[in-house]
């Protein structure tokens, strides 16, 4: 084989898993609405159970309703023969994959699944089979061809049934008015937990690590805090902490380049009144994107009257995982 008949395979094998994912929007119903009807009304959890790629398929629809406020886990069909049924209660909802619709292990817990009262949402690629038939809800993944040339392995069927389950996760989500601070509580781990968790309090410098001096001092003075302090800037202050601007390293090249006299001009003279400033329950995803509007490297954080409490930095985002 050479790289074009390569590159010839993996763009049909993508057309053709395209062409099966498109045709489903035809198919999104009247069943879709009873699947998430059911779900919806659910006081339970969703039972996700399939076999072979299937079940492999089914596990990433079960993770996926779990991470979007659908509480769901997977089951394996032949495991629930054997004890694992009783995972299931009858405030559950049921959503079984089959491509065929006739997989034996699924069908075999199919009457235990109806003595329970378990609405039952079959998701098959055979609208007529054992299976559809006995769902509350059908939803047909159906493809007209697999991806692999043999037309055996699963890959536009399991396309397919991936992305319908994706259809139905995120329907729910926005039915349920889910939001990112409910998405980050089932991830709190790695870069997403921290971005949607952490707020500007949780990072900001504070106390004796605070960059600010009262707007009477010279422009020297300032200079002095801002070097102490290390972050590049430093906020000015009335008699009260209420912020009344901010001198940056920027400021400090334009100073330079006017000509003023940095020993005897008074900071307030030269800073940029009001300056950028933000909220201390902000989320530090928030803070990230004022820094990024502004081009600049630092906000202060101040309270409900404009006093100073806290001055965030980009390094303390970056040291943080946040950006």
């Amino acid at each position: 084989m050479n790289s074009e008949t390569l590159l010839a395979s993996a763009r049909r094998t993508l057309e053709i898993e395209r062409d099966a994912v498109a045709a489903l929007l035809p198919r999104i119903g009247a069943d879709f609405t009873r699947a998430c009807a059911a779900v919806l009304a659910c006081k339970g959890r969703v039972v996700v159970t399939g076999m072979g790629k299937s079940g492999h398929i089914g596990g990433k629809i079960a993770a996926t309703l779990a991470s979007t406020g659908t509480p769901s886990f997977f089951v394996h069909p032949g495991e629930a023969s054997h004890g694992d049924l009783g995972m299931i209660t009858r405030q559950d909802v049921v959503i079984a994959i089959s491509n065929s619709g006739e997989t034996a292990e699924v069908l075999t817990i199919l009457p235990l699944i109806k003595r329970l009262g378990v609405p039952l949402i079959a998701m098959t690629g055979k609208p007529g089979s054992t299976l559809a038939k006995a769902g509350d809800a059908h939803l047909d993944v159906s493809v007209t061809q697999e991806a692999c040339p043999l037309n055996l392995a699963p890959t536009a069927s399991t396309t397919a049934t991936l992305a319908m389950g994706d259809a139905l996760a995120v329907a729910l989500l926005e039915a349920r008015g889910f939001t990112p601070e409910d998405f980050a509580f089932s991830h709190p781990g790695g870069a997403l937990g921290r971005r949607l968790l952490l707020t500007v309090e949780n990072l900001m410098q504070k106390g004796e690590r605070l960059p600010q001096v009262s707007r009477e001092v010279p422009l020297t003075a300032a200079l002095l805090e801002m070097t102490r302090k290390g972050l590049g800037m430093t906020a000015v202050i009335d008699a009260d902490g209420v912020v009344q601007g901010v001198f940056t390293d920027g400021d400090l090249r334009r100073v330079l380049d006017s000509g003023v006299d940095v020993r005897t001009v008074p900071i307030a003279q030269v800073m940029t009144p009001g300056g950028k400033r933000i909220a201390a329950g902000a989320l530090a995803a928030e803070a990230v994107q004022k820094m990024e509007a502004a081009k600049i490297t630092s906000l202060m954080v101040t309270d409900a009257a404009g006093r100073l409490i806290g001055v965030i930095h980009l390094q303390d985002l970056l040291r943080a995982g946040v950006v």
